[in-house]
């Protein structure tokens, strides 16, 4: 409940949410007390609906939220179609003759559950393999870590696809490799991310977004303007990074954790118009590789310049605790970048790429970083009306 209330700040304020539901007992367990536990998905049904009551009432964007469930908990198939067991639902009432809109008060979608949050199963690496090697797979009781029920692999993986093939959900997150790039591993494991999924980090935390319009740092000749891009990428990190401190978070534990780890989300925007302006197609190897150089930049970019705030002002409180997986994971980012191809992608642009994390490792051995993280890549629909 008191999640409820969480969220509901979040959204009134424009803000996203994701939660993970797995802590929470399964349907198959008991209380202490007797009788059954409800199980996150009835409890999803009460959460979906503040939503939204929330969104009714906004102006500028609609509520957004994540749910997501482990698939080794034992609601997982429950979960998998809670979605388009409501998808269905809708169907009939719109044959009916209700209104087929979205957003419609009164109408078919009005009238079903699961409509305001974006549902994701988190996997593992074991359970993957399991699925390519046609293995079982077993579901384990949150209290007592007991077996539950024994599936094979692919079997949930159908019922994803034919779910996620209704309704756009379940989406997929991949736990390990998430965690495998987790930076502040001492801390804890990231466990969740935003509606979006572009901003994964601890329990309790935030960031405050900023995005660069490609487009801008386009010259007269059509020509890439790298060192423009650097220096503003530099400036707006250096600039978020002052926000930290004077901005206002809904609760006392995001509050801390944000002054903990100092998370920040410098992106960029206008992706699309760029590759058009090139002459790249947006889904093309070449597209893929200018999109990867200019994130290469950015992110790198980013990193250097926390490195250099943590000279002058010390890395985040919780640095020191996490500098072996922190180098570790900034060095994954540098060895990634050096694998990016040259086609499709200006010279000076992929050597940058290379440049920006040879100087984000360097600096960031003597000094530390300032920020947990530095980059996210939001879909920046609203700010896109701009």
């Amino acid at each position: 409940l008191d999640l409820a209330k969480t969220e509901g700040l979040l959204f009134k304020y424009g803000s996203g949410t994701g939660s993970n539901l797995s802590t929470l007992r399964s349907s198959k367990e008991s209380l202490s007390a007797g009788g059954s536990a409800s199980g996150p998905v009835s409890f999803m049904r009460g959460f979906d609906a503040f939503a939204g009551v929330i969104k009714s009432g906004g102006k500028t964007r609609r509520a957004a939220k994540m749910v997501i469930l482990n698939v080794d908990h034992p609601d997982i198939m429950e979960f998998v179609t809670s979605k388009s067991d409501e998808e269905k639902k809708a169907w009939s009432l719109i044959d009916a003759g209700y209104d087929g809109g979205f957003n419609v008060p009164g109408g078919a979608y009005d009238s079903v559950f699961f409509q305001n949050a974006n549902h994701s199963v988190r996997v593992t690496d074991a359970f993957m393999q399991s699925a390519i090697d046609d293995g079982q797979w077993r579901t384990r009781a949150v209290t007592t870590d007991e077996v539950t029920d024994t599936y094979r692999a692919r079997e949930i993986l159908r019922e994803m696809a034919d779910a996620t093939h209704i309704c756009g959900d379940p989406g997929i997150q991949y736990d390990t490799t998430i965690n495998k790039w987790n930076p502040v591993k001492a801390s804890g494991r990231i466990n969740s991310s935003n509606p979006c999924s572009e901003y994964m980090f601890l329990d309790d935390t935030a960031c405050n977004l900023a995005s660069l319009n490609l487009m801008t740092f386009v010259d007269e000749q059509g020509e890439f303007d790298v060192p423009a891009y650097k220096r503003a990428a530099a400036i707006t990190i250096l600039a978020q990074e002052i926000l930290v401190d004077h901005a206002d978070y809904p609760t006392p534990a995001i509050a801390k954790n944000s002054h903990l780890y100092r998370p920040l989300g410098l992106g960029y925007a206008n992706l699309g118009a760029l590759l058009m302006s090139m002459g790249l197609p947006y889904d093309s190897d070449m597209g893929r590789n200018m999109a990867a150089s200019l994130t290469a930049v950015m992110c790198g970019q980013a990193y250097a310049t926390s490195a250099e705030v943590a000279e002058a002002m010390g890395p985040f409180v919780r640095y020191r605790a996490n500098r072996k997986s922190f180098l570790e994971v900034i060095e994954m980012h540098k060895d990634a970048a050096s694998q990016i191809p040259t086609s499709g992608v200006p010279a000076d642009l992929h050597a940058a790429a290379q440049e920006s994390w040879a100087e984000a490792l360097e600096k960031g051995r003597k000094h530390g970083y300032k920020n947990g993280q530095v980059t996210v890549l939001a879909p920046t629909g609203t700010i896109a009306f701009m």
